[in-house]
């Protein structure tokens, strides 16, 4: 993996070599055997959180399915006020702490094995880059959890699973104000039957 995230932060794989330049911050993320941080919807989740961390610093910002951690640790690293990460996977959440050790965020998040039922609070900012049959089942803890101006960047899910899932977000007071799509190149048609992974921003009423 390689990521320019913005001007001053870049996120690598371990085994990437790069030399930074002056006052740039580089991550440097290891996988272990967890969700691969390359994957083409973290990219498309990193590229509306770009946009929207850039038009609300200072957020309280959850990571659903940490995984690794890249969008956890890039969104603190690039501004969002704290972060929180939880995964029902004991291997991610330790390679999530591990990364946030590795580059010196641990501080700045807290990560905890298990799922949206065990937190409270409200988060201005949320992500979660999970399978559309667990994204159809969150609605309701990501709008509980949701800030009165909260964005929640969704991904993980192909172009043809969209309909019911947007059908479920509207019904809960939600807006599709960002759409960013990516086709995967692989040799045989998916089960979803697409090429095409998908990415959300919604917003509040």
């Amino acid at each position: 993996m390689f990521y320019r995230f913005s001007p001053e932060l870049v996120l690598r794989s371990s085994w990437r070599p790069y030399r930074p330049r002056p006052g740039e911050r580089v991550l440097v993320l290891a996988a272990a055997s967890v969700f691969p941080p390359g994957h083409t919807a973290t990219r498309l989740c990193l590229d509306l959180l770009t946009e929207t961390l850039a038009a609300a610093p200072g957020s309280r910002l959850l990571d659903v399915g940490c995984g690794s951690g890249v969008l956890l640790l890039a969104g603190v690293a690039a501004g969002a006020q704290v972060g929180v990460g939880v995964d029902i996977s004991g291997r991610a959440v330790a390679a999530t702490r591990d990364n946030a050790r590795a580059n010196d965020l641990a501080a700045a998040v807290q990560v905890v094995r298990g799922s949206t039922e065990c937190l409270r609070g409200a988060f201005g900012v949320m992500l979660g880059n999970l399978p559309w049959a667990v994204q159809m089942d969150k609605v309701a803890e990501f709008t509980r959890l949701a800030a009165p101006d909260a964005c929640l960047i969704l991904s993980g899910f192909k172009d043809t699973q969209e309909d019911d899932l947007r059908l479920r977000y509207e019904q809960a007071g939600w807006v599709l104000s960002s759409r960013l799509t990516r086709d995967e190149s692989v040799i045989e048609l998916p089960p979803e039957k697409s090429f095409t992974w998908v990415a959300w921003r919604l917003t509040r009423h």
